[in-house]
């Protein structure tokens, strides 16, 4: 599972339930270097990583002007609880997707823009947002439709650390 991270606009994205990604800040969202503290051990409870695999997410691997993005295999339940209400706690935006696991969920991809309750939109393990006739029916239109991929796709922004 992966995921992008954002203070009040942002993205979590993950790979299937054995990898997870963490969620990224944004360029017009502020957060503050206690903030940034609390992130990165909530990241390393989680032993999150900035590559599949990599080693554990330290201060240092943010890059100034990129989204934070975070990922790990084997995630329980698919997401990423304690970090997920801390972005809802400061309304921080994230973008999270998690690939199935037969029996208990299915691929989704879960959006925060920080603003509104998250999204959770259908997608398979390659992160393609699905649409089911249920939802094309309760949409209604074209117009509605093509909306509501475009929520889908929202893109984390920087995460900006203020003094």
């Amino acid at each position: 599972m992966q995921a992008r991270f954002a203070p009040a606009t942002g993205a979590l994205r993950g790979v299937d339930p054995c990898q997870t990604a963490v969620p990224q800040p944004s360029p017009w969202a502020r957060s503050t270097r206690a903030d940034l503290v609390r992130l990165v051990d909530l990241a390393q409870d989680e032993r999150l990583s900035t590559d599949w695999d990599g080693e554990v997410f330290q201060a240092d691997h943010l890059v100034a002007g990129q989204p934070l993005r975070l990922m790990a295999h084997e995630v329980s339940g698919g997401a990423f609880y304690e970090l997920e209400a801390w972005c809802f706690a400061l309304n921080v935006a994230f973008v999270r997707w998690s690939g199935g696991y037969a029996g208990s969920w299915s691929a989704e991809r879960v959006v925060y823009t920080g603003d509104d309750e998250p999204g959770s939109y259908i997608a398979d393990e390659m992160d393609r947002i699905l649409i089911d006739e249920a939802t094309i029916r309760e949409l209604g239109s074209f117009e509605t439709i093509i909306d509501y991929f475009a929520g889908a796709g929202f893109e984390v922004p920087p995460l900006v650390v203020v003094d």
